[in-house]
């Protein structure tokens, strides 16, 4: 399976999408391997186990065996980050964000290629579960690292086209089942 079969099975109102899709693979605005890398990690992050696939077949043609590992380790890691300090940041009681997380982040700090890179994938991991907390603190350090507001923008962009693919063929399979 290919992006080029989910595009395909796309339902007619959903046009957008697949004009969005197809603008995004083209784009420049980001390097072969933070597109890649993004859409693989929003693709873990949007559960749905087609365009998983269909992105997985395709981003192995396009990244090294590391970046593919780092990419889903990006979507790992923020699974459980993102709830966590989601968590500290909605909660009334103030003193659960100055409390030690304890919890074994050791792929962030040597994610196995560029920093930034990583960092990108994170923030558009982040933009689908909502955690405006990490998405202020990778921003930051992408910010720092000299990434543009255009290619953060365009990862969240990215984010948000691979996440409504998701949710679109999840509701038409609901549908059909």
């Amino acid at each position: 399976m290919s992006l080029e079969t989910i595009k395909n099975r796309l339902p007619d109102y959903a046009k957008d999408l697949k004009l969005n899709l197809s603008s995004l693979l083209s784009d420049t605005v980001l390097t072969e391997q933070q597109r890649w890398g993004t859409l693989l990690a929003t693709a873990l992050a949007a559960r749905n186990p087609d365009l998983i696939a269909a992105v997985t077949a395709d981003a192995a043609q396009q990244l090294s065996p590391a970046a593919l590992s780092a990419a889903k380790a990006a979507a790992s890691i923020m699974a459980m980050n993102n709830i966590y300090y989601r968590f500290t940041h909605l909660a009334s009681d103030p003193d659960y964000a100055t409390m030690p997380a304890r919890l074994r982040m050791n792929v962030i700090a040597n994610p196995g290629v560029d920093k930034a890179d990583f960092e990108l994938w994170s923030l558009a991991v982040s933009a689908i579960n909502g955690c405006g907390k990490c998405i202020d603190a990778h921003d930051q350090v992408l910010r720092k690292a000299g990434v543009s507001r255009e290619a953060i923008q365009q990862a969240v962009r990215i984010a948000s086209v691979i996440h409504a693919v998701a949710a679109t063929l999840d509701g038409e399979a609901s549908l059909a089942a």
